[in-house]
């Protein structure tokens, strides 16, 4: 039985970036269920970073994320995941208040916006209908190559020693001698901590292992590509309804991908794209750009998982002290991960907090908050 300071279960965003940054601090294994790692959420991500996604509470993980992504350690990367989009919520003339709430919600959090005119608005989206009159523009918003900084995390963790095994569902957890002992595909494993990077799983994984879930929700989120005439222009910014009703962005070859915004709760597991999901997208999309859909040309789903109060779960579970907890992640688990993976470092290791951390608050994501 092969030993290890810490085993990590999930080897999506959330699990290879904890595993790349303690590495090489600690023996680590970094089991993953499926043919590969980040099969799911992490392989269907919507692939954009912009600071008011996830809200207030999100804001500061994702802006302490950013020079990390913009300028990775050389040895890291050779070059950032980021590329300028820009991004424009609008609301039609009876929804002003949601833009007044909007700008309210960010106030002090020191992020670039501007309340936008319709016209002003127009000028950077092309057929936007009239009845769209509130916009407020956010130009930091960023497309993130999802598949570079993912792949980035499992390399860097690999020249770190770290043993990454697929097809490795854990079908057993135990404890003895203050050792925890999996089964993962008839094979035995002992690690002194659990880290759960489950993602849809996490508290499946928690029960497994005799800690009491979180609550953690698996949401399906649909996402759409149609070809439209007139196409779209590769210029144009992230567009997103402040109403939390869609989001979609141009996309190669003049295309665009859109998404209803939707949260179907799900049980874990692979989920396919839901037709009437689809057609309300195309619907709202409709209703917002003066173009004719030709036809979609691709269709997916993907999970997200909340926990109740929509922040991440970060750190021990204070009923286990050899239990890590680092999902609920939702759909800004990619635009955070630069600084969630250095905050679970800083408290699985028991060190100072890197100082990009310096103005997050831990204890906003911990564990304890569902006792």
């Amino acid at each position: 039985m092969k030993h290890f300071d810490v085993a990590i279960i999930g080897a999506g965003i959330a699990g290879a970036s904890i595993a790349s940054e303690i590495g090489a601090d600690r023996s680590v294994l970094l089991l993953e269920a499926e043919d590969y790692p980040g099969y799911h959420a992490t392989g269907r991500s919507a692939a954009f970073w912009t600071e008011s996604y996830g809200g207030p509470l999100v804001q500061p993980l994702t802006s302490a994320s950013r020079v990390f992504l913009d300028n990775p350690p050389p040895e890291f990367s050779p070059s950032g995941f980021l590329r300028p989009r820009g991004a424009v919520n609008i609301a039609r003339e009876e929804e002003q208040i949601l833009a007044d709430r909007f700008l309210a919600d960010f106030a002090d959090n020191g992020l670039a916006m501007e309340r936008w005119s319709w016209a002003q608005a127009a000028a950077l989206i092309p057929d936007l209908k009239s009845v769209w009159s509130h916009a407020i523009h956010e130009p930091d918003c960023c497309d993130i190559d999802v598949a570079a900084l993912h792949a980035a995390y499992l390399k860097d963790a690999r020249r770190k020693a770290v043993e990454l095994v697929c097809r490795a569902s854990v079908s057993q957890i135990s404890k003895r001698d203050r050792l925890w002992n999996l089964v993962a595909a008839g094979e035995s494993y002992q690690a002194s901590v659990l880290v759960n990077a489950a993602g849809a799983w996490a508290d499946n994984i928690a029960e497994l292992a005799g800690v009491k879930p979180v609550g953690i929700q698996p949401l399906i989120r649909n996402m759409v590509q149609i070809e439209t005439d007139p196409p779209s222009s590769p210029e144009m910014p992230l567009v997103v309804g402040l109403d939390g009703s869609f989001y979609f962005k141009p996309e190669a070859g003049g295309s665009y991908w859109l998404s209803p915004h939707d949260e179907i709760p799900s049980k874990p597991g692979d989920v396919a794209p839901d037709e009437l999901s689809v057609a309300i997208a195309i619907d709202r999309f409709e209703k917002v750009l003066d173009v004719r859909v030709k036809r979609v040309s691709r269709k997916w789903a993907g999970l997200r998982s909340f926990a109740p109060d929509r922040l991440p779960v970060i750190g021990f579970d204070h009923r286990a002290d050899d239990f890590f907890w680092f999902a609920g992640q939702g759909g800004f688990g990619i635009q955070t991960a630069p600084a969630a993976s250095k905050l679970a470092r800083s408290i699985l290791l028991a060190q100072s907090p890197d100082e990009s951390l310096r103005t997050i608050d831990a204890n906003r994501y911990a564990a304890s908050r569902f006792s």
